[in-house]
């Protein structure tokens, strides 16, 4: 794991070495510059001195001091050298008057030449003496600081540590708080740096208690749909059991056989919807032709159909119409809407299934899939209710577990589809499901 604070301390202390370092090595040139200029002017002034000595007396004094860093030579007019104040030092051979730069066996050095009275006099100066001052004037710098770098480096941590103090005290606060605890986070003295931290960890504690919510309303609702039907089955059994003749005894298994379907739709479409839910199994999206589907579905259902005597089949089809979606959630969708519309269908009626294009303004052309009947219909102000769960109409003979339209939603929110209900002209319900666009390049 790594440790936001460490990474600081090296990150800084290392921005600062490198800064320093190159603070040192600017200070070295910029050193060995001034050095070279205060040398060279010492080197023309010896010479310039030397011009009037017999290098007899004084100058054989001034080279006596081992000490001293310069070397003095002098030539006399046929390149004889008259004057050599350290003849163990390999001076280079004098190339030009003036300033020079010249190598010589025991390294680099600086040299200073003039002629006077058919003598030509040199002052030379090994450049190690120049870079070795330059090199102390920059140690000098840099000294203290590698002096105080601990000390630096203990005030970083410390400093650091206090400005991750709201982390820590953020940390603290979601560890303390117990699993139902979903309450948004304290945004005040928080610094700014962590407000988008706490504002998306509050956006997800409020999706987290939403969720949460409609999980426990989810359970309770389910428990009390299933507690109806189970006592209607314990009811029936013992209607079974006390029966005191044949023929009753068959009339009371038919009611619970019609009781166990019931209790087994309501399961079976619990269990859909829990497939189907945000955040379960991952949809396996691939190009699905809705012609195919709605004609499987049609024949899926034709028993059905034929057993109510309702004419069900497909009224228009698009072959063109095709969208990127998982095909066995398409086929719940099917299920469910023409399952509704052939349970509040009366005998005699019609259910067309339809699937095709329509055009989108400025977005290209969106295909869609809609089932229609000739039944009573939805009024305009429940229409939206219908899509909770559990919720059915009163009034209606036909019984229901009041999921078909929730669970036609919760598909279609997946899919960002939008269902939309109307009216059929000759009277009964339109539901239409309306996939995103698609552009002339898709």
């Amino acid at each position: 794991m790594r440790s936001i604070r460490r990474h600081l301390l090296i990150a800084l202390l290392g921005t600062l070495c490198a800064a320093m370092l190159l603070g040192g090595w600017a200070t070295y040139r910029a050193a060995r510059e001034e050095a070279g200029m205060l040398f060279d002017y010492h080197l023309k002034q010896i010479a310039l001195s030397l011009r009037d000595q017999t290098f007899l007396g004084p100058a054989e004094a001034l080279a006596s001091d081992e000490s001293l860093d310069y070397v003095i030579r002098v030539w006399d007019r046929n390149g004889l050298t008259v004057y050599y104040s350290k003849p163990h030092e390999a001076l280079p051979e004098l190339t030009r008057l003036g300033y020079s730069t010249a190598e010589s066996p025991e390294g680099e050095w600086r040299l200073f030449a003039i002629q006077y009275h058919g003598l030509t006099i040199a002052v030379a100066q090994p450049m190690r003496v120049r870079n070795q001052l330059a090199a102390n004037a920059a140690w000098s710098t840099l000294r203290p600081f590698f002096v105080l770098l601990p000390v630096l480096g203990v005030l970083i941590w410390v400093l650091v540590g206090r400005g991750l103090r709201p982390l820590a005290r953020l940390a603290h606060s979601l560890h303390e708080r117990t699993p139902d605890s979903l309450s948004p986070l304290p945004d005040d003295n928080v610094p700014d740096e962590a407000q988008p931290l706490v504002s998306s960890l509050n956006d997800l504690l409020a999706r987290l208690k939403s969720a949460l919510d409609a999980q426990r309303a989810f359970i309770a609702d389910a428990a009390h749909e299933l507690r109806t039907p189970l006592t209607a089955l314990q009811l029936q059994t013992q209607l079974v059991e006390r029966a005191p003749t044949e023929a009753a005894r068959t009339a009371a298994l038919a009611e619970l056989k019609e009781g166990l379907q019931r209790a087994t739709h309501a399961v079976q479409q619990l269990l859909t919807l829990a497939r189907h839910e945000p955040g379960a199994a991952e949809y396996r999206k691939l190009p699905v032709k809705l012609a195919d589907l709605a004609r499987q579905s049609v024949v899926d259902h034709a028993l059905l159909a034929d057993a109510r005597d309702i004419d069900l089949g497909v009224a228009e089809t698009d072959e063109s119409a095709t969208v990127l979606a998982d095909a066995d959630a398409l086929r719940v969708v099917f299920a469910n809407l023409i399952g509704n519309a052939l349970r509040y269908t009366p005998t005699g009626g019609r259910v067309d299934v339809r699937c095709g294009l329509e055009d989108v303004k400025d977005e290209g052309s969106a295909a869609f899939l809609e089932v229609s009947d000739t039944g009573s219909g939805i009024p305009v102000e429940e229409r939206e209710r219908v899509f909770d769960r559990f919720y059915r109409r009163g009034g209606e003979s036909e019984t229901g577990s009041g999921l078909g339209l929730a669970i036609v939603r919760t598909i279609a929110d997946r899919h960002q589809a939008r269902v939309v209900l109307g009216d059929v002209p000759s009277g009964g319900l339109r539901v239409r499901v309306v996939f995103p666009p698609r552009t002339a390049s898709e």
